[in-house]
């Protein structure tokens, strides 16, 4: 049967551990925690907050299976963290309450699935990471490019987008989401978004999986540089949460450059944020 404490705290010796875990009640969740043998950072990686994103439920069950040689600190991995929704194909909602998960952040100990599962996560599995990757893929009903989401106001955040290395990068803000919770607690955070339409291939996989290698670069937990990119970055954006964008820019209906919707907001600056400043 499986437990309810994820094993993320560093034992000093290298190590690659699978299993289940069983958060708050609700189905049980695949894990890994991969750590080196030398100190470092801890990475959260999580997948699968929708259900059907499955460019970036593949990429994260691809980082599960990653030895341990060569790397510095913990990388914890909860590739499909909307269990129910991804084996009914789901769009955006965990089927137990109808919920969108990526709304219900930082949840109620005592509320519904999708705001028992945020609840746990914001309590007893952000508080362990030195930074975090939510990884996303495009919904069924999704068509985008590849982009990324950082909390305004975190430094630390936008250089982990920078170094994730996708062609956009949003600031953005308001309340519910897996990003903003984190970083209100100290964990610089991005949403990286690679696939459309629930779909995903070689390329797309590919994309998110040598972003996960860029961030490990960037916070020191893998030896080299941060290779270089070619990428059109962008600063703090009013428009969309999931915008629809080219290389030029945001483009919203009529080909407006900015369209009604989530408006960002600054989250205050934690003492965490600056051990990952660039």
């Amino acid at each position: 049967m499986a437990g309810t404490v994820l094993p993320m705290q560093p034992t000093g010796a290298p190590r690659a551990e699978r299993g289940h875990v069983s958060p708050a009640g609700g189905p049980e969740v695949p894990y890994a925690v991969i750590e080196g043998g030398r100190p470092g950072l801890c990475l959260l990686v999580t997948a699968g907050v929708h259900g059907s994103e499955y460019c970036s439920i593949e990429a994260a069950l691809r980082l599960v299976r990653r030895l341990p040689e060569g790397l510095a600190g913990v990388i914890t991995v909860l590739p499909i963290l909307n269990v129910s929704g991804f084996r009914q194909r789901s769009v955006y909602v965990m089927p137990e309450d109808g919920r969108n998960l990526n709304r219900m952040f930082p949840g109620k100990p005592d509320g519904s699935a999708s705001e028992r599962l945020a609840h746990w996560l914001v309590t007893e599995i952000f508080p362990h990471a030195d930074a975090y990757l939510d990884l996303h893929g495009g919904d069924l009903s999704e068509a985008l490019i590849p982009f990324s989401l950082f909390p305004g106001g975190s430094d630390a955040s936008k250089a982990l987008a920078t170094a994730f290395g996708l062609p956009v990068a949003v600031s953005a803000g308001g309340e519910g989401y897996t990003i903003n919770a984190a970083a209100r607690i100290g964990v610089p955070s991005i949403i990286a978004e690679v696939g459309s339409n629930g779909l995903w291939d070689e390329a797309g996989v590919v994309q998110m999986t040598d972003g996960i290698d860029r961030v490990l670069r960037h916070l020191g937990m893998i030896a080299g540089p941060v290779p270089a990119v070619d990428r059109h970055h962008m600063g703090a954006v009013r428009g969309r949460r999931r915008p629809l964008v080219s290389r030029e820019g945001l483009v919203g209906p009529g080909g407006g450059r900015r369209t009604p919707g989530h408006h960002p907001r600054r989250v205050r600056r934690h003492p965490r944020d600056r051990r990952l400043q660039a």
